[in-house]
């Protein structure tokens, strides 16, 4: 009678003879090992070579996932790795452009480090690393592209739209209580001020819709939110073209401009009776949504001369991301303003900031992200003025996306401000 029990040796240490016998590591095992290693060390030794990661999304690209995080380290190391990958926006071209030419349907290009997990409507929940649910970007009718974080940031937002109310009226508070004039612009979505060329059905567009009704419906009121819808629909009905563009996500300079008269009128009704605009120059601008599908596209931007006494042109096209604060000067002139202003804005300024600059005679603009990084340093910037503008994207505000909205955050700055205050 054969005994049932295993023998005393690892089953890698048996004779190679004995029935039980495994190797420790078989050949398709330490394929995947190598793979594995190849795949994490790829961006650190391509690095050493002097490639360096672009971005390919519209979003900074994922950090290198701290040690104290715990399990997260493991599972943030997918991300890093993903977003730093040598020639990543080749690779996405070639993926494009077989999905598309011999599938002949667009490439599902999913795996973005901030996806849209399932489980929407539940306000705090993490999204999980791989993005299964919601397409990077949605198709529309007559070639139009919109981004896909329109819909999975509304369906699976950060903070609860409680919260992100919360978080406004707190920096209202901390501003208006060190003297200083306070203005909150919210720049709609590409897909709320032209729904008109969405797709009949995509994904998230139960969630999206009900929750951008509800974005508006609420936020603008309790908040004190300059809504820009109506302004934008009446300045693409004066001009006889959609105010965004069709395969970008942002506004046109027509869009910027709006932006500009509008909180130029908050702060003086009237200032803006003498200003002259005419078209002045054209030039090309890589459009953002393409890239995301693995196309390389641009669309002709239209710009604008502004001069605010009715003379010359005061415009100032300086580029610039304000991830390095932006500041721009000029001389007083009829039809400007003359009180400092210190802006926080994103993207969608980077369209309306010459013209800032030609009615602002002392202005200075940094990113959303900075104030979460270093609130210390945006609270000596923000201390500088006597006006304080925030341009926020409506996208980020819904989804409650941006760190700043934190409540620490606002009262570290105000805490600076009300050491400085104005009047």
């Amino acid at each position: 009678m054969k005994s049932s029990e295993l023998p005393p040796a690892h089953e890698a240490w048996l004779p190679r003879e004995h029935p039980l016998h495994r190797p420790r590591h078989g050949r398709r095992q330490l394929v995947a090992l190598i793979c594995l290693l190849a795949f994490f060390s790829a961006p650190l030794s391509s690095w050493l070579f002097g490639a360096r990661a672009e971005k390919v999304e519209n979003r900074p690209l994922a950090e290198f996932p701290s040690i104290t995080e715990g399990f997260g380290f493991f599972t943030g190391l997918n991300a890093w790795a993903t977003d730093h990958l040598p020639f990543r926006q080749e690779a996405v071209q070639v993926v494009g452009a077989i999905s598309g030419g011999v599938f002949g349907e667009p490439a599902q290009l999913h795996g973005s480090a901030h996806g849209s997990p399932v489980g929407a409507g539940q306000p705090d929940a993490k999204p999980p690393i791989e993005e299964n649910v919601f397409p990077p970007v949605i198709e529309g009718e007559d070639g139009w592209l919109y981004l896909g974080h329109d819909v999975s940031y509304r369906c699976v937002p950060k903070r609860s739209l409680g919260e992100v109310i919360s978080g406004l009226r707190r920096w209202r508070e901390v501003v208006e209580a060190s003297g200083r004039e306070f203005q909150l612009l919210i720049a709609p979505d590409k897909s709320t001020q032209h729904p008109e060329h969405l797709p009949e059905e995509y994904a998230g567009e139960e969630c999206s819709t009900e929750q951008r009704a509800e974005f508006w419906r609420r936020v603008p009121q309790a908040t004190g939110a300059i809504d820009m819808r109506a302004p934008l629909r009446r300045a693409a009905q004066r001009n006889g073209r959609p105010i965004y563009h069709d395969i970008d996500t942002h506004w046109t300079h027509e869009g910027g401009i709006a932006m500009t008269r509008v909180l130029a009128e908050r702060l003086q009704p009237g200032l803006s009776s003498s200003w002259r605009l005419a078209p002045s120059r054209t030039y090309s601008h890589s459009a953002d949504i393409p890239g995301l599908l693995g196309r390389q596209r641009a669309v002709p931007i239209q710009a604008y001369s502004l001069a605010p006494d009715g003379g010359a042109d005061n415009t100032r096209f300086r580029a610039s991301d304000f991830h390095e604060p932006l500041h721009l000067e000029s001389a007083a002139k009829p039809g400007m303003n003359t009180r400092p202003v210190r802006m926080v804005g994103d993207s969608f300024t980077q369209f309306a900031s010459p013209y800032l600059a030609a009615v602002n005679t002392d202005l200075t603009i940094t990113h959303p992200d900075n104030v979460a990084l270093d609130p210390e340093a945006a609270g000596r910037l923000l201390a500088e003025g006597e006006v304080v503008t925030f341009e926020l994207s409506e996208r980020f505000v819904a989804g409650g996306r941006y760190p700043m909205l934190d409540a620490e955050v606002a009262d570290r700055v105000g805490a600076i401000l009300a050491r400085h205050p104005v009047g």
